[in-house]
C-alpha cells in the first residue's frame, strides 16, 4: 500500500483539482530521459492515460498526474516521495532544464536570498503562465540558520519536489544544509532547512545573460 497522501486526498489546501500541462510534461520528461521512452510508455499505459505524451499549454485532471506517479512508483519500484525529490533536483540540475535553473538563481546572490525569494515564486510563475498554479510557500526562521518552509498545493508530494529542488540549489550556491520533512499540517507540508555553512563550496558559475546573449 501506497503511503501517505498517495493512499487518500490532499487534505485541506487541495485547491483546484487540475494541473497545468507544463507540470505533467515536467513529470513526463524526468521519467523519460532518466528511465527510458519504452519505460515511460509502460507507465502511461499503466496509468490509464489514452495517450503518451502530455501537451505543455493544456489543463489536465489532478487525478491523472496522480495515477501517473502511482505508476511510476510501482513499475519502478521506488516511493512516490522518493521519485518526486530526484525530479526536483533534475529540474535544476540537468542540461535541459537549465532555464528553471535560471530563474532559481534570480531569486538572489547567497542561499538565503534565494530562500527568501520562494515566497515569490508562485506570482513570478503566474506573471510567465496565468493558468500555472505553483504552491503557495511560506518562509519562517526557526532558529539560528534553521528556516521552516511551508508549502501548500494542490498536489500531493510537492513538498517532496521541493526538497529534491532544495538540494540541488543548495549544491548550486556552494551552501551546506540539511533538509528534514516534518509533515502536513493544516498549515501544509513543512520542510526545515538547516544551514551549516553558506560558503562550504565553490558555486557554480551564473551569468545574468544566457548563453549565446
Amino acid at each position: 500500500m501506497l503511503p501517505g497522501p498517495w493512499a487518500a486526498g490532499c487534505g485541506r489546501g487541495c485547491g483546484s483539482l487540475v494541473i497545468h500541462g507544463l507540470i505533467n510534461r515536467a513529470i513526463q520528461t524526468f521519467l523519460r530521459d532518466t528511465y527510458g521512452a519504452a519505460t515511460w510508455r509502460r507507465i502511461a499505459h499503466e496509468a490509464g492515460l489514452g495517450f503518451d505524451s502530455f501537451e505543455p499549454m493544456l489543463i489536465y485532471r489532478r487525478a491523472q498526474t496522480i495515477a501517473v506517479i502511482k505508476a511510476a512508483a510501482r513499475i519502478l519500484e521506488r516511493t512516490p516521495d522518493s521519485l518526486l525529490e530526484d525530479l526536483g533536483t533534475a529540474l535544476v540540475s540537468s542540461a535541459s532544464t537549465d532555464p528553471v535553473r535560471r530563474l532559481m538563481r534570480f531569486g538572489g546572490v547567497t542561499f538565503v536570498d534565494f530562500l527568501q525569494s520562494l515566497e515569490e515564486l508562485r506570482g513570478r510563475g503566474r506573471m510567465a503562465v496565468p493558468e500555472l498554479d505553483l504552491p503557495d510557500l511560506q518562509l519562517d526562521e526557526a532558529g539560528p540558520q534553521m528556516y521552516r518552509l511551508t508549502c501548500v498545493t494542490n498536489m500531493p508530494g510537492a513538498a517532496h519536489v521541493l526538497m529534491g529542488l532544495l538540494r540541488a540549489m543548495a549544491d548550486d550556491y556552494g551552501a551546506l544544509v540539511v533538509l528534514d520533512y516534518e509533515g502536513r499540517s493544516d498549515l501544509g507540508e513543512a520542510i526545515l532547512v538547516h544551514l551549516l555553512d553558506q560558503n562550504h563550496a565553490t558555486a557554480r558559475r551564473f551569468d545574468l545573460a544566457a548563453p549565446g546573449v
